[in-house]
């Protein structure tokens, strides 16, 4: 009976300790939402965007001018939401029509790979063609409090075997707020280099590159930016929004006490944009397109769908029809946004008569991402947005040229963002930077036929602190610093790694790590520190728990 009596309260005692846990966490939880949420801004109304006009009429006529440049980018656009490539959102229930067409009729690279599996340095490597050891923008920009937000949030969180998330002491948000982490000014970009051809450039959309004035979009080539200020693609209560939250995710819980509605326009006061920012953009880019039709222009279109928070259109949402869970129906309709945008840009470019003499270049910052709990949308790929794995890597890459690249071309040869550069700069004539290491290639050969192509070990890299990755011909080693583990691929007879040959072939991983330390002997340090270290589970999305045994890798950002 005494045993029955102490088993009984030692089970009140623990009980009690664990429901006291929970309500300080869900109270400590409640409190940081509330302190986010008082770090909002205040947003203008709505106004119109006036862009900058073009001449009345040409100098020459279109196929006698630079070609025009329209590169339009996705957020950690998955590589099976195309059913470009067989796939599709929903088992292939909401295809991509317009996106597939414009694949259709120009070259698809088959092995794509952005710069990183994080948006930020992706896109710096895209403007400059530059590897982070070059350029030191290695890690992610976050918002000022959410480094520190993120362990409090997830710790409310059963993420199972998964250690948890560790801030970095060594970070100091006083010295390097959000704002001023960004591109240097004295990098190179694309954009500059067109304006030395007398081209008109335009930035819409996300950048992520730096809010302070130095490091805009406007002090980096761009005559003119419409910058999103904040990731909220409509009102949370709009009557025409329907959102889907992510209890599961940290992220999430931040996006939604932090986030807002709002624009800039060239370094304006922030304000309210004109519609679902999907939809505005496009307006807005096809505004663009007809004020420069006159002219060579760039247009940079750098969307935020499908980047969390989770939110479509009721239209949208009504017509991808019954699809479950909710937050692959909102997600599935953000994806159908997306594919109607650029179907409405290449139809204002033959509107224009434009299309013949532009280059249109589609591509993502980054795969699909694990924590909106969606476990299809890299397939046939494994891993995840903050994973080096193919599915956080692999991309689309399509580029469609009628004046010089044929349709149906299809390329094999990798390519990665850091080629963009030189392709677009070749593409119009411009030289590249004489004082500085370019370490993409040019792609116009492989599109057109015309010629080889070729890099230093045919070799590209990827890396985020301690976590690094090398693919050399059809061979990848993964290094996981943290953990110390690694994984050896061979991507011509295993291209979704499922066999770690890194024990069987020691000789070439010793081949493979020396490329890595000679692409890093004379690298840079990054320009500020990773903020947290993150488990990331390989197999598993978040909405998953994660079971002894499991797969993970360790993200320094």
């Amino acid at each position: 009976m005494l045993r029955k009596i102490l088993i009984a309260v030692l089970a009140v005692v623990v009980i009690g300790g664990a429901v006291g846990w929970f309500n300080r966490n869900a109270i400590m939880t409640a409190l940081l939402m509330r302190r986010i949420e008082a770090t909002k801004e205040n947003v203008e109304p709505t106004r119109e965007v006036v862009w900058d006009q073009g001449p009345a009429t040409a100098d020459a006529p279109v196929s006698e001018r630079p070609p025009n440049v329209v590169f339009i980018l996705f957020d950690d656009f998955g590589y099976n939401d195309l059913s470009t490539f067989g796939g599709g959102v929903a088992g292939g229930r909401v295809p991509t029509p317009n996106i597939d067409k414009l694949a259709s009729q120009g070259a698809i690279f088959n092995q794509a790979y952005s710069g990183t599996s994080t948006c930020a340095p992706s896109r710096a490597m895209l403007m400059t063609g530059r590897y982070p050891t070059r350029t030191g923008f290695e890690f992610t920009p976050i918002p000022d409090g959410m480094a520190k937000a993120l362990p409090i949030f997830a710790a409310g969180m059963d993420r199972g075997a998964l250690p948890p998330t560790v801030f970095n002491p060594e970070f100091d948000e006083e010295k390097m707020p959000f704002k001023n982490q960004g591109l240097p000014g004295s990098e190179v970009t694309i954009a500059e280099l067109l304006k030395t051809k007398g081209y008109h450039t335009v930035h819409i959309g996300k950048w992520h590159l730096g809010e302070a004035a130095e490091f805009k979009a406007n002090a980096q080539g761009f005559d003119e930016s419409l910058n999103m200020h904040n990731g909220m693609y409509l009102p949370e209560d709009d009557p025409n929004v329907v959102n889907a939250k992510l209890d599961f995710d940290p992220i999430d819980k931040f996006f939604w006490a932090k986030l807002q509605f709002a624009a800039t326009f060239n370094g304006s006061k922030p304000f309210e944009p004109g519609g679902y920012i999907t939809d505005w953009w496009t307006d807005q880019s096809l505004k663009v397109i007809e004020a420069n039709r006159n002219r060579p222009f760039f247009l940079y279109m750098a969307h935020w769908g499908v980047h969390t928070p989770l939110q479509a259109t009721r239209e949208d949402f009504e017509a991808v029809g019954d699809i479950k869970p909710h937050r692959l129906r909102v997600y599935a309709a953000m994806v159908r946004a997306l594919d109607r945008s650029v179907g409405r840009i290449m139809a204002k470019l033959d509107e224009e008569g434009l299309a013949d003499n532009t280059i249109v270049v589609l591509s993502s910052d980054n795969g699909g991402a694990g924590y909106v709990g969606l476990p299809d949308i890299n397939a046939p790929y494994r891993g995840w947005k903050i994973t080096l794995f193919e599915g956080g890597i692999r991309v689309p890459m399509f580029v469609r040229w009628p004046k010089a690249i044929k349709p149906g071309t299809r390329i094999d040869t990798p390519v990665a963002h850091i080629d963009v550069l030189p392709t677009l700069a070749s593409a119009a004539g411009v030289p590249l930077p004489a004082d500085r290491i370019i370490d993409g290639r040019d792609m116009l050969p492989l599109a057109t036929g015309a010629g080889a192509f070729s890099r230093p070990n045919n070799a590209i890299f990827w890396q985020s602190g301690a976590y690094q990755v090398v693919r050399a011909g059809d061979w990848k080693l993964q290094i996981d610093g943290t953990r110390k583990k690694t994984w050896l691929f061979d991507l011509a007879a295993d291209p979704t790694e499922k066999t770690n040959l890194a024990r069987k072939r020691p000789d070439k991983v010793a081949e493979l790590t020396q490329l890595l330390a000679a692409h890093r002997k004379d690298a840079v340090k990054p320009l500020y520190p990773f903020k947290l270290a993150s488990p990331v589970m390989v197999d598993k999305t978040e909405a998953q728990k994660a079971l002894p045994g499991d797969e993970y890798v360790i993200w320094p950002n």
